[in-house]
């Protein structure tokens, strides 16, 4: 799975997108509202690594996450 923070601007918040190997779309949701998109995955669980994650990953980047 890929992860892609994107830095919002004004009143636009941050997004986090959640793709999978073929760049398909899973979720997109706020930084600070991951809760009901990673539950709809099946990732509820695995939520503070995922989040841990993000927190680390600098702005406009894409990085692959192995869940």
């Amino acid at each position: 799975m890929y992860i892609i923070k994107v830095k919002g601007i004004a009143k636009i918040p941050d997004y986090v997108q959640l793709r999978d190997d073929k760049f398909t779309l899973l979720a997109y949701f706020r930084v600070d509202r991951p809760d009901k998109s990673l539950d709809k995955l099946g990732y509820g669980d695995k939520q503070e690594y995922i989040m841990k994650f993000i927190q680390d990953l600098p702005f406009g980047q894409i990085a692959k996450i192995e869940l």
